[in-house]
Protein backbone atom coordinates (compact mmCIF):
# COMPACT_ATOMS: atom_id res chain seq x y z
CA UNK A 1 0.00 0.00 0.00
CA UNK A 2 1.37 3.57 -0.71
CA UNK A 3 2.30 5.75 1.78
CA UNK A 4 -0.24 8.14 0.96
CA UNK A 5 -2.81 5.25 1.39
CA UNK A 6 -1.26 4.39 4.58
CA UNK A 7 -1.22 7.74 6.05
CA UNK A 8 -4.93 8.14 4.96
CA UNK A 9 -6.14 4.95 6.86
CA UNK A 10 -4.43 5.63 9.80
CA UNK A 11 -6.38 8.86 9.96
CA UNK A 12 -9.40 7.56 9.01
CA UNK A 13 -8.75 5.30 12.28
CA UNK A 14 -7.82 7.86 14.59
CA UNK A 15 -10.64 9.75 13.70
CA UNK A 16 -12.93 6.93 14.29
CA UNK A 17 -11.13 5.79 17.96
CA UNK A 18 -11.40 9.48 19.18
CA UNK A 19 -14.62 9.35 18.11
CA UNK A 20 -15.56 5.82 20.27
CA UNK A 21 -13.60 7.01 22.83
CA UNK A 22 -15.73 9.75 23.83
CA UNK A 23 -18.99 7.82 23.24
CA UNK A 24 -18.13 5.18 25.56
CA UNK A 25 -17.97 7.59 27.87
CA UNK A 26 -21.39 8.49 28.23
CA UNK A 27 -22.73 7.85 31.67
CA UNK A 28 -25.56 5.37 30.83
CA UNK A 29 -27.66 4.85 34.01
CA UNK A 30 -28.42 1.20 35.10
CA UNK A 31 -32.38 0.63 35.09
CA UNK A 32 -31.97 -2.00 37.95
CA UNK A 33 -29.67 -3.32 40.76
CA UNK A 34 -26.33 -5.55 40.92
CA UNK A 35 -25.53 -9.00 42.54
CA UNK A 36 -22.48 -10.71 42.60
CA UNK A 37 -21.95 -14.08 41.44
CA UNK A 38 -19.57 -16.37 40.12
CA UNK A 39 -16.64 -13.83 40.67
CA UNK A 40 -18.79 -11.74 38.16
CA UNK A 41 -21.18 -8.57 38.83
CA UNK A 42 -24.27 -8.78 37.44
CA UNK A 43 -27.37 -5.75 36.25
CA UNK A 44 -30.85 -6.90 36.69
CA UNK A 45 -33.95 -5.27 36.87
CA UNK A 46 -37.10 -6.35 39.16
CA UNK A 47 -40.40 -6.25 39.59
CA UNK A 48 -43.60 -7.64 40.88
CA UNK A 49 -44.50 -10.49 43.27
CA UNK A 50 -45.09 -14.05 42.56
CA UNK A 51 -43.87 -16.99 40.82
CA UNK A 52 -40.41 -16.05 39.70
CA UNK A 53 -39.82 -15.44 36.08
CA UNK A 54 -36.26 -15.10 34.63
CA UNK A 55 -35.69 -12.45 31.63
CA UNK A 56 -32.55 -13.43 29.21
CA UNK A 57 -31.85 -11.53 26.42
CA UNK A 58 -30.25 -12.13 23.09
CA UNK A 59 -27.12 -11.46 20.81
CA UNK A 60 -26.36 -7.45 21.15
CA UNK A 61 -29.30 -7.07 23.13
CA UNK A 62 -29.95 -5.52 26.85
CA UNK A 63 -32.86 -5.52 29.82
CA UNK A 64 -34.20 -2.41 28.17
CA UNK A 65 -35.13 -4.82 25.45
CA UNK A 66 -37.57 -6.62 28.12
CA UNK A 67 -38.71 -3.03 29.56
CA UNK A 68 -39.57 -1.31 26.22
CA UNK A 69 -41.50 -4.57 25.10
CA UNK A 70 -43.45 -3.74 28.25
CA UNK A 71 -42.54 -7.57 29.24
CA UNK A 72 -41.19 -6.67 32.38
CA UNK A 73 -44.60 -4.12 33.74
CA UNK A 74 -46.91 -6.58 32.14
CA UNK A 75 -45.52 -9.62 33.32
CA UNK A 76 -45.02 -8.09 36.95
CA UNK A 77 -48.73 -7.87 37.50
CA UNK A 78 -48.62 -11.67 38.79
CA UNK A 79 -45.00 -12.43 38.62
CA UNK A 80 -41.75 -11.49 40.36
CA UNK A 81 -39.99 -10.93 37.32
CA UNK A 82 -36.26 -11.04 37.33
CA UNK A 83 -34.57 -9.95 33.83
CA UNK A 84 -30.59 -9.88 33.74
CA UNK A 85 -28.21 -8.24 31.52
CA UNK A 86 -26.23 -11.02 30.55
CA UNK A 87 -22.48 -10.86 31.22
CA UNK A 88 -20.96 -8.51 28.86
CA UNK A 89 -24.21 -6.62 28.15
CA UNK A 90 -26.02 -3.70 29.26
CA UNK A 91 -24.30 -2.93 32.58
CA UNK A 92 -22.63 -6.78 33.57
CA UNK A 93 -19.50 -7.26 33.98
CA UNK A 94 -17.44 -10.00 31.74
CA UNK A 95 -14.32 -11.12 33.09
CA UNK A 96 -11.76 -12.42 30.35
CA UNK A 97 -10.80 -15.35 32.81
CA UNK A 98 -13.43 -18.24 30.79
CA UNK A 99 -14.88 -18.55 27.37
CA UNK A 100 -18.06 -17.67 28.78
CA UNK A 101 -19.89 -20.48 26.85
CA UNK A 102 -24.02 -20.62 27.39
CA UNK A 103 -22.99 -23.40 30.10
CA UNK A 104 -20.93 -21.16 31.99
CA UNK A 105 -23.31 -18.32 31.89
CA UNK A 106 -25.69 -21.04 33.08
CA UNK A 107 -23.78 -21.37 36.22
CA UNK A 108 -23.33 -17.76 36.58
CA UNK A 109 -27.15 -17.14 36.57
CA UNK A 110 -28.03 -20.12 38.79
CA UNK A 111 -25.93 -18.65 41.20
CA UNK A 112 -26.99 -15.01 40.97
CA UNK A 113 -30.50 -16.60 40.95
CA UNK A 114 -29.35 -18.10 44.50
CA UNK A 115 -28.44 -15.18 45.81
CA UNK A 116 -31.21 -13.32 45.05
CA UNK A 117 -33.70 -16.13 46.44
CA UNK A 118 -35.13 -16.99 42.92
CA UNK A 119 -36.48 -20.56 43.72
CA UNK A 120 -38.64 -22.61 40.92
CA UNK A 121 -38.71 -19.94 38.14
CA UNK A 122 -40.19 -19.97 34.61
CA UNK A 123 -37.40 -18.88 32.60
CA UNK A 124 -37.64 -16.95 29.17
CA UNK A 125 -34.77 -16.79 26.89
CA UNK A 126 -35.01 -14.76 23.62
CA UNK A 127 -32.63 -15.45 20.54
CA UNK A 128 -29.24 -16.42 21.82
CA UNK A 129 -30.60 -16.58 25.42
CA UNK A 130 -32.61 -19.46 24.60
CA UNK A 131 -29.04 -21.15 24.82
CA UNK A 132 -28.57 -19.99 28.58
CA UNK A 133 -32.20 -21.02 29.43
CA UNK A 134 -31.51 -24.68 27.96
CA UNK A 135 -28.13 -24.98 29.71
CA UNK A 136 -29.24 -23.69 32.82
CA UNK A 137 -32.03 -26.68 32.79
CA UNK A 138 -29.44 -28.76 32.04
CA UNK A 139 -27.15 -28.45 35.02
CA UNK A 140 -29.42 -28.15 37.67
CA UNK A 141 -32.91 -30.21 36.69
CA UNK A 142 -35.24 -29.42 38.96
CA UNK A 143 -34.19 -25.71 39.83
CA UNK A 144 -36.29 -24.06 36.84
CA UNK A 145 -40.07 -24.66 36.79
CA UNK A 146 -40.01 -24.20 32.90
CA UNK A 147 -38.79 -23.01 30.06
CA UNK A 148 -40.26 -19.90 27.67
CA UNK A 149 -37.89 -20.09 24.65
CA UNK A 150 -38.52 -17.25 21.95
CA UNK A 151 -36.63 -17.18 18.63
CA UNK A 152 -34.05 -19.35 19.31
CA UNK A 153 -31.27 -20.41 17.65
CA UNK A 154 -31.16 -24.20 18.10
CA UNK A 155 -29.50 -25.49 15.34
CA UNK A 156 -26.09 -25.21 13.15
CA UNK A 157 -26.41 -22.91 10.00
CA UNK A 158 -25.22 -20.58 7.85
CA UNK A 159 -25.27 -16.57 9.32
CA UNK A 160 -25.20 -13.89 6.92
CA UNK A 161 -24.29 -11.33 9.98
CA UNK A 162 -21.07 -13.57 11.13
CA UNK A 163 -18.49 -11.89 9.16
CA UNK A 164 -19.81 -8.36 10.45
CA UNK A 165 -20.40 -9.31 14.34
CA UNK A 166 -17.42 -12.10 14.53
CA UNK A 167 -14.30 -9.92 13.72
CA UNK A 168 -14.46 -7.95 16.97
CA UNK A 169 -14.21 -10.88 19.14
CA UNK A 170 -11.39 -12.14 17.47
CA UNK A 171 -8.04 -11.63 19.80
CA UNK A 172 -5.45 -9.05 19.07
CA UNK A 173 -7.02 -7.60 15.65
CA UNK A 174 -10.61 -7.97 17.52
CA UNK A 175 -8.95 -4.77 19.82
CA UNK A 176 -7.87 -2.64 17.06
CA UNK A 177 -11.72 -2.97 15.25
CA UNK A 178 -13.82 -2.88 18.46
CA UNK A 179 -12.73 0.63 19.65
CA UNK A 180 -11.85 2.06 15.85
CA UNK A 181 -14.29 0.89 12.52
CA UNK A 182 -16.53 -1.68 14.12
CA UNK A 183 -18.55 0.73 16.53
CA UNK A 184 -18.83 3.70 13.71
CA UNK A 185 -20.18 0.78 10.99
CA UNK A 186 -22.31 -0.55 13.53
CA UNK A 187 -23.91 3.17 14.29
CA UNK A 188 -24.05 3.51 10.37
CA UNK A 189 -25.76 0.49 10.05
CA UNK A 190 -27.81 0.56 13.22
CA UNK A 191 -31.17 1.96 11.30
CA UNK A 192 -31.36 -1.19 9.14
CA UNK A 193 -30.31 -3.66 11.20
CA UNK A 194 -33.12 -2.97 13.66
CA UNK A 195 -35.57 -2.64 10.75
CA UNK A 196 -34.43 -6.49 9.94
CA UNK A 197 -34.74 -7.96 13.53
CA UNK A 198 -38.28 -6.10 14.27
CA UNK A 199 -40.09 -6.47 10.48
CA UNK A 200 -42.95 -6.21 10.00
CA UNK A 201 -43.17 -4.35 13.37
CA UNK A 202 -41.92 -0.79 13.48
CA UNK A 203 -38.46 -0.40 15.62
CA UNK A 204 -39.34 0.93 19.13
CA UNK A 205 -37.54 4.72 19.13
CA UNK A 206 -36.63 4.08 22.60
CA UNK A 207 -34.55 1.37 21.37
CA UNK A 208 -32.90 3.23 18.99
CA UNK A 209 -31.98 5.55 21.04
CA UNK A 210 -28.90 3.19 22.73
CA UNK A 211 -26.92 2.48 19.58
CA UNK A 212 -24.08 3.60 21.28
CA UNK A 213 -24.51 1.91 24.66
CA UNK A 214 -24.99 -1.58 22.22
CA UNK A 215 -22.08 -0.41 20.54
CA UNK A 216 -19.58 0.29 23.38
CA UNK A 217 -15.76 -1.87 22.34
CA UNK A 218 -16.71 -4.24 25.46
CA UNK A 219 -19.99 -5.39 24.26
CA UNK A 220 -18.60 -5.61 20.76
CA UNK A 221 -16.57 -8.28 22.08
CA UNK A 222 -18.86 -10.03 23.75
CA UNK A 223 -21.60 -10.48 20.80
CA UNK A 224 -18.29 -10.80 18.53
CA UNK A 225 -17.20 -14.02 20.98
CA UNK A 226 -21.09 -15.07 21.05
CA UNK A 227 -21.04 -15.48 17.17
CA UNK A 228 -17.99 -17.19 16.92
CA UNK A 229 -19.84 -19.73 19.70
CA UNK A 230 -22.76 -20.18 17.61
CA UNK A 231 -21.93 -22.84 15.70
CA UNK A 232 -19.55 -25.21 18.13
CA UNK A 233 -22.71 -24.30 20.56
CA UNK A 234 -25.26 -25.47 18.50
CA UNK A 235 -23.87 -28.57 17.54
CA UNK A 236 -23.00 -30.00 21.17
CA UNK A 237 -26.72 -28.95 22.54
CA UNK A 238 -28.88 -30.13 19.38
CA UNK A 239 -27.10 -34.05 20.99
CA UNK A 240 -29.02 -32.67 24.71
CA UNK A 241 -32.44 -31.30 23.63
CA UNK A 242 -34.30 -34.63 24.42
CA UNK A 243 -32.84 -34.78 27.86
CA UNK A 244 -35.40 -32.18 28.48
CA UNK A 245 -37.79 -32.71 30.88
CA UNK A 246 -39.32 -29.71 32.38
CA UNK A 247 -42.41 -28.64 30.29
CA UNK A 248 -41.07 -26.09 27.61
CA UNK A 249 -43.06 -23.38 25.60
CA UNK A 250 -41.85 -22.53 22.30
CA UNK A 251 -42.42 -19.17 20.85
CA UNK A 252 -41.56 -17.82 17.27
CA UNK A 253 -43.03 -15.10 15.09
CA UNK A 254 -43.78 -16.45 11.48
CA UNK A 255 -41.57 -13.98 9.80
CA UNK A 256 -38.80 -13.76 11.37
CA UNK A 257 -35.95 -12.53 9.65
CA UNK A 258 -33.41 -13.31 11.08
CA UNK A 259 -33.70 -16.51 12.65
CA UNK A 260 -35.51 -19.31 10.25
CA UNK A 261 -38.66 -20.72 12.65
CA UNK A 262 -39.08 -23.51 10.25
CA UNK A 263 -35.27 -24.27 10.54
CA UNK A 264 -35.19 -24.13 14.01
CA UNK A 265 -38.45 -23.61 16.49
CA UNK A 266 -40.15 -25.87 14.45
CA UNK A 267 -37.34 -28.31 14.05
CA UNK A 268 -36.93 -28.06 18.33
CA UNK A 269 -40.77 -28.97 18.29
CA UNK A 270 -40.19 -31.56 16.17
CA UNK A 271 -38.28 -33.01 18.51
CA UNK A 272 -40.04 -32.23 21.83
CA UNK A 273 -42.84 -33.80 21.51
CA UNK A 274 -44.38 -32.51 24.39
CA UNK A 275 -43.37 -28.79 24.25
CA UNK A 276 -46.24 -26.24 23.20
CA UNK A 277 -45.81 -24.04 20.32
CA UNK A 278 -47.10 -20.44 20.07
CA UNK A 279 -46.44 -18.84 16.58
CA UNK A 280 -46.99 -15.14 16.15
CA UNK A 281 -48.66 -14.95 12.57
CA UNK A 282 -47.40 -11.19 11.59
CA UNK A 283 -44.40 -11.91 14.11
CA UNK A 284 -40.45 -10.73 13.51
CA UNK A 285 -38.05 -12.47 15.32
CA UNK A 286 -38.36 -9.41 18.25
CA UNK A 287 -41.70 -11.53 18.95
CA UNK A 288 -42.30 -9.82 22.28
CA UNK A 289 -42.67 -6.83 20.91
CA UNK A 290 -44.56 -7.82 18.13
CA UNK A 291 -47.13 -9.95 20.22
CA UNK A 292 -46.78 -9.44 23.72
CA UNK A 293 -49.91 -11.15 24.69
CA UNK A 294 -48.77 -14.13 22.73
CA UNK A 295 -45.53 -14.45 24.76
CA UNK A 296 -48.05 -13.59 28.11
CA UNK A 297 -49.83 -16.46 27.38
CA UNK A 298 -46.59 -19.26 26.70
CA UNK A 299 -45.12 -18.17 30.64
CA UNK A 300 -48.81 -18.69 31.88
CA UNK A 301 -48.53 -21.93 30.06
CA UNK A 302 -45.38 -22.39 31.28
CA UNK A 303 -46.10 -21.24 34.99
CA UNK A 304 -49.57 -23.06 35.14
CA UNK A 305 -49.57 -25.96 32.48
CA UNK A 306 -51.99 -23.93 31.28
CA UNK A 307 -53.90 -26.34 28.57
CA UNK A 308 -55.79 -24.77 25.10
CA UNK A 309 -58.89 -22.19 25.92
CA UNK A 310 -58.41 -22.55 29.69
CA UNK A 311 -59.26 -19.63 31.79
CA UNK A 312 -55.48 -18.59 33.09
CA UNK A 313 -53.97 -17.68 29.71
CA UNK A 314 -57.77 -17.08 27.87
CA UNK A 315 -57.65 -13.49 27.44
CA UNK A 316 -53.87 -13.42 26.04
CA UNK A 317 -55.25 -16.10 22.85
CA UNK A 318 -56.97 -13.51 20.37
CA UNK A 319 -55.26 -13.27 16.47
CA UNK A 320 -51.92 -16.14 17.32
CA UNK A 321 -51.39 -19.13 16.17
CA UNK A 322 -51.00 -22.72 18.69
CA UNK A 323 -50.51 -26.22 18.25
Amino acid sequence: MAPSRLLGAAGVAAACAALVQRKARIPWKPAGRFVEAGGTRLHYVEAGEGTPLVLLHGLGSMVEDFIVSGLVAEAARRYRVVAFDRPGYGHSERPQDRRWTPAEQAQVLLEAMRALDVHRPVILGHSWGTMVAIEMALAAPGVPRSLVLASGLYFPSARFDAPALAPPGIPLVGALLRHTVSPVAGRLLWPLWLRMLFAPAPVPPALAALAWKALRPSVLRTVGEETLQVLPVTLAAMQKYRDLTLPVVLVTGARDLYVSSRGHTARLHSMLVSAKLLVAPRGGHMVHHADLPLVLDAIDRAAWGAVEGSTAAGKFLSGSTRT
